[in-house]
Parts: structure tokens; C-alpha cells; sequence
């Protein structure tokens, strides 16, 4: 178990892509069997994730290959445009995927960096083609080896215990790529969108080879806290993720330095987060819970309601959102959909969130899901009146029980390990 703040840096001024980012974890140390369950958890079948080592222009790298299986053994191979093809990419709505984490038997954080990479793509897609994000088409990042990649990502973030993310200025090609839609430029617009929305600094190299792709790009911006030059760190790890091609003129890998915080970064620093703010007096309780809601799945790390009086003694409200620093496009745009404001404002503060894990504990074969911090365990709620409903006891019997079960058995657990 590791102790401290942990910092992966990511150098990402060759390009960077999901399944070099994904690669690049697993050669700094991510365990690829942890990795793999942990992706398994989502319940798909229907691809192989294989990781091979490389070289990329004189540097050892991993190289992550995901192969999907698009038609039934047996079949004959597909032919050009038929599903399986080169050409034909399976694809899937934003909603659809987002149920398919929802339901899968992930870690939380797995879950939710997942989930929020999934939401910024769909907001960035939904206003390039102007259609709601949860009907947004996701084309290749709608992919089963797209979803894959982004999962895996996350699976290795948490395989390596990072707490923080962190990325170099993002490099970019020029020219024109081909992609579902047909010939779009290079960069994607996606690609762009994602960058400008989170005011990323960016490299242009000579190449019109598409070295970031959106997948990638939105997996920096959702994820990291912020991008320049690497911070201050004590480094113990390194890794090189491979891109399929083998340039000459450059290494077309993808870093990743993990290490603690350093000196200038310890635990009284915090983590930088944002608060976006709207006072509304013209909206209603149940829009204001909606919207409440639908900021918590978009991402934001919190969101609440504070009951106001404004000018002329008017009675209003103030919406506010904690969210991190790259997703502020997305929230601020879904804030102000919601409620209908006319202005939103930000602030830039500290956080210091709280290393937590889950376990489980059964009352009267009723499984109830328990946080554990530090210095508290806390019962899931629902879990607990779920099964108040079906014991028919009164919840705060179950949560009680529930509370009790839970340090019983993270005692024997540090009984166990004391005495080995």
C-alpha cells in the first residue's frame, strides 16, 4: 500500500492515444492482471488485450493491442463495409455506454474518471453536431476497443494508486485524416475542442499523421489537474506507451512519470479545484434538484443548492459546483443549460479529499456497501434502506448494524496483518 499524494506525468509531446496512455501505465508498473478484471468488470465480451514490448525509434516501449471480435467464430471473415471490417466501426450512443459503466462492477474512482471522460466527449460531440450529448453517436470512441481503452486507463490510474494526473503541452499533426464522417481535418474537431475548452498548451509537429486522437485528448483534459512542465515530484517509475506506427524522426511514444509529491507538494497544499457559481430567482425546486443531479453526473466532484435574497429582498438561489480544472467548459456550459442563468462565475480552490476504499458487509443476507476513510466508516444509504424496506426494521437499525459489522471486520482485518 502506498502512502502519500501520487502524481503520474504524463509527456505527451509526441501525441498522445488511449491505448498508448493505457500502455504506457503498464510499463511503469500497473499490473496488467489487475488492470484486465478490472476492465472485465464491465460484463463485454468480444476482444483480446495483449500487451507486447517494442521499440519506437531506439526507446523500449509497451505496445497495447486490442483486437475485437466483430463477427461469430466460425463466420467467414467480413468483407470491406460489413461489420468487423476495417471501415465499418461499431459504434454506441453516449447513454448506452454510460449505463454499461453505471452497471459494471468497477472501483469507484475506475467508475467515476471513466464516466467523466465519457461525458466530456459527449458534450464536445453534441455541440459539433448539434444534438444532445446523451444522443450523441460516438463513432470510434464509441468503439468496444475505445471503451476499452479509456477503462483500462482508469483500471491502470488505480492499479498504481495515482491520485493526481498531469500532462505536458499535447502535441498535433496538420493535413486532413479519414474518420466515420469522412475526410475531416488534422486535428479532429473533437480533438481541437477538447484542447480549446481546457485552454491546453499545444505543439505542432510536422506530420500528418494524427498523433493525438480524441480519445486521447479527452482522457488529458477530463483527467489531469493541470499542464506544463513536470511538477515536483520524487520519482520512482517510468514508462513508455507505443503508438502502432514506428516514425524515424521521432519516438511516437507516449510517457508516463509516477511518483510522490514532492516537498513543495504535500498534504496542506491540496489539490487545485474549481467553484462555478449561478444565482437564479426565477427557477423551481424541482428544476433545481434536476439540475443538481445532472451535475453530479457529468462529473463535478460535488453540487448544492443555497437558499439567497436578492436585489429588491427577492428570494433566489446559488447554484454551486466543485469540479476539476479541465472539466470547467463542460460544467459551466451545463449549468447554465439547466438553470437558465444568465451568468455564471468561478473560482479557483484548494481540496483535500480523503483516501477512501469499500468493502461490504451482509445484514440478514442483504449486501450493503460501506466507505472507509481514515478515521470513519460511512454505510451506503440506499443499500441500507433497501434493506430497512425488505427486513422491515427502521433504517437507522440497519445503518447501526451495518456500521457495526463493518468495524468488526476491518479490526480482525488489522489483527491479521499486525500478527503476520
Amino acid at each position: 500500500m502506498t502512502t502519500g499524494h501520487r502524481i503520474a506525468w504524463f509527456n505527451c509531446q509526441a501525441g498522445v492515444a488511449g491505448d498508448m496512455t493505457m500502455a504506457a501505465l503498464v510499463d511503469a508498473g500497473a499490473d496488467t492482471d489487475l488492470v484486465a478484471s478490472m476492465i472485465g468488470g464491465l460484463g463485454v465480451d468480444g476482444y483480446a488485450l495483449m500487451f507486447e514490448k517494442v521499440q519506437r525509434c531506439g526507446v523500449g516501449a509497451t505496445w497495447a493491442n486490442v483486437v475485437v471480435h466483430d463477427h461469430r467464430p466460425g463466420s467467414p471473415s467480413p468483407g470491406l463495409g460489413e461489420p468487423g471490417s476495417a471501415d465499418h466501426i461499431p459504434h454506441r450512443p453516449l447513454r448506452e455506454i454510460l449505463a454499461l459503466l453505471d452497471g459494471a462492477e468497477l472501483p469507484d474512482r475506475v467508475r467515476e474518471r471513466a464516466r467523466a471522460v465519457f461525458v466530456r466527449l459527449g458534450e464536445v460531440e453534441g455541440a459539433i453536431h448539434g444534438v444532445d450529448p446523451t444522443d450523441v453517436e460516438l463513432h470510434e470512441v464509441g468503439s468496444l476497443d475505445s471503451i476499452v481503452d479509456i477503462v483500462g486507463v482508469c483500471a491502470a490510474l488505480e492499479a498504481l494508486d495515482v491520485d493526481e494526473v498531469r500532462c505536458s503541452p499535447v502535441a498535433v499533426g496538420h493535413g486532413s485524416v479519414r474518420s466515420a464522417h469522412g475526410v475531416i481535418p488534422n486535428p479532429a474537431p473533437a480533438t481541437v475542442a477538447l484542447l480549446t475548452e481546457a485552454g491546453v498548451p499545444t505543439v505542432g509537429l510536422d506530420t500528418t499523421l494524427e498523433v493525438s486522437t480524441p480519445t486521447g485528448v479527452a482522457l488529458m483534459t477530463t483527467l489531469a489537474a493541470g499542464f506544463g512542465a513536470m511538477p515536483s515530484i520524487s520519482a520512482h517509475a517510468v514508462g513508455y506507451g507505443a503508438g502502432t506506427a514506428d516514425t524515424p524522426e521521432r519516438a511516437n511514444v507516449v510517457q508516463v512519470v509516477i511518483g510522490q509529491a514532492g516537498d513543495n507538494h504535500n498534504d496542506d497544499d491540496g489539490t487545485p479545484v474549481a467553484l462555478l457559481e449561478a444565482n437564479v430567482d426565477d427557477v423551481t425546486g424541482e428544476v433545481l434538484a434536476h439540475a443538481v443531479s445532472m451535475l453530479l453526473a457529468a462529473g463535478a466532484h460535488d453540487a448544492w443548492v443555497t437558499p439567497i435574497v436578492m436585489k429588491k429582498g427577492r428570494p433566489a438561489h446559488t447554484v454551486s459546483v466543485l469540479c476539476d480544472p479541465a472539466a470547467v467548459a463542460s460544467i459551466r456550459t451545463l449549468l447554465a443549460s439547466e438553470t437558465g442563468t444568465l451568468g455564471v462565475r468561478m473560482s479557483t480552490l484548494r481540496r483535500w479529499p480523503q483516501r477512501r476504499d469499500e468493502t461490504t458487509v451482509d445484514v440478514d443476507d442483504h449486501t450493503i456497501r460501506i466507505k472507509v476513510a481514515a478515521h470513519r466508516v460511512k454505510v451506503e444509504f440506499d443499500d441500507a434502506a433497501t434493506a430497512a424496506d425488505r427486513l422491515g426494521l427502521p433504517v437507522r437499525v440497519v445503518l447501526d448494524r451495518a456500521a457495526r459489522l463493518a468495524e468488526d471486520l476491518l479490526s480482525t482485518r488489522g489483527s491479521s496483518t499486525s500478527s503476520e
